[in-house]
């Protein structure tokens, strides 16, 4: 299994949200790049960075930052935030960006997403985020009539590898990730899952690795120092029987 720690990116700073919510907001660095080069040096191979000026705004105010990181961090990298265009897909992807993340616009178009999905493969990602159930867009204020896991479903059979789970409800509250829905998730063969929404201990990353998750975002535990980067990336690397 892949850890893949975050880097919440506004105003060229390094932030984190509670449960998207914008105004309940709190900095933790002002050198992102610097972020990123310390996650590498505890072991991580793998970044998910996310770009909320662009996810709130559809703005590019952090690309320069963006960049920066892929191009000094020797880290793989996965960018979100915004992203409602096939330009902005290729301006990430030749920055060196290893996926770009489709949201909202995965719901709102999804003739475009399958299209893309087709165009650029392994490339495209597509973060389902879900509260009680049901997919939300829109910087999580607008829920849908669209159950998360069908939706999965729907994601795979147009062609997306790889998605991005939220459980909103579960996110920055370091009160434990929903394992029941991970395990519902990893049963869509042919989709590359990746956990995200509060986890915070080693006995979770333990139960999604043995599962057969592919990855796990650590943001807010990383931060407060509930979990430590080098261990688990140590314990996801290892075999599940070991």
């Amino acid at each position: 299994m892949r850890i893949l720690p975050a880097i919440d990116l506004r105003d060229g700073k390094v932030v984190r949200l509670y449960q998207g919510d914008y105004d309940n907001m709190t900095v933790y660095g002002q050198d992102p790049a610097a972020q990123a080069a310390a996650f590498a040096a505890a072991g991580a191979g793998d970044l998910h960075v996310v770009d909320l000026d662009g996810a709130k705004d559809g703005t590019t105010a952090n690309f320069d930052v963006i960049r920066e990181i892929v191009k000094t961090s020797g880290l793989s990298v996965e960018v979100g935030g915004g992203i409602r265009d096939e330009e902005r897909i290729r301006r990430y992807l030749d920055l060196g960006a290893e996926r770009v993340i489709l949201g909202t616009v995965a719901v709102k178009n999804f003739d475009f997403t399958a299209r893309m999905a087709k165009t650029y493969g392994s490339h495209i990602a597509v973060g389902v985020d879900a509260r009680d159930g049901f997919v939300a867009v829109n910087g999580w204020k607008e829920l849908t009539g669209e159950r998360g896991v069908a939706f999965c479903r729907r994601l795979r059979d147009a062609g997306v590898r790889t998605v991005i789970y939220t459980d909103i409800s579960r996110d920055g509250a370091e009160q434990g990730t929903n394992l029941a829905l991970y395990r519902e998730l990893t049963a869509i063969r042919g989709l590359n899952i990746i956990a995200s929404g509060g986890v915070s201990f080693e006995e979770e990353l333990l139960e999604l690795r043995d599962m057969g998750v592919w990855g796990a975002i650590l943001g807010k535990a990383l931060y407060t120092g509930k979990l430590d980067l080098a261990r688990a990336v140590r314990l996801a690397e290892k075999e599940a029987d070991a």
